[in-house]
């Protein structure tokens, strides 16, 4: 296959796929040509960049979805395994959202009581509410 078919089949753009295989996310062979240098992609790099696309799609990042296509290459992505992955990651996920959700309310807090405290005098004065601690 060539790029703009395994882009098709995979819905990845041109772009990405060459991200991932400059990444060593992917391997590509070059095709054997007298009148090109075409790269020709396989049923292995289509399987790989649909797994790459899920595990993207479960908000790995490229460093996880690395060790889960090592696990895949030595045969032991079994489902344990991966429930492990997708487990850890949840507990990231809720951990991102506890610190998101105390950023918001340190911004709240600080948003009214510099609305509360506002001294500014003139339409086009600075707030120093906001610049105190």
């Amino acid at each position: 296959m060539l790029i703009g078919e395994i882009s098709d089949r995979t819905g990845l753009s041109r772009d990405t796929i060459r991200f991932y295989e400059k990444k060593g996310l992917i391997k590509v062979s070059r095709t054997d040509s007298e009148w090109n240098n075409y790269k020709n992609y396989n049923q292995q790099n289509l399987d790989r960049l649909i797994l790459i696309k899920r595990a993207k799609g479960f908000g790995f990042t490229l460093n996880e979805i690395c060790e889960i296509l090592e696990l895949y290459e030595i045969n032991s992505a079994n489902c344990a395994t991966l429930l492990t992955k997708v487990n850890k990651k949840i507990d990231e996920i809720d951990n991102k959202i506890k610190q998101l959700e105390a950023l918001k309310k340190t911004i709240i807090d600080k948003v009214n009581d510099a609305n509360n405290n506002c001294q500014s005098s003139y339409k086009n004065e600075n707030c120093s509410s906001i610049q105190r601690e």
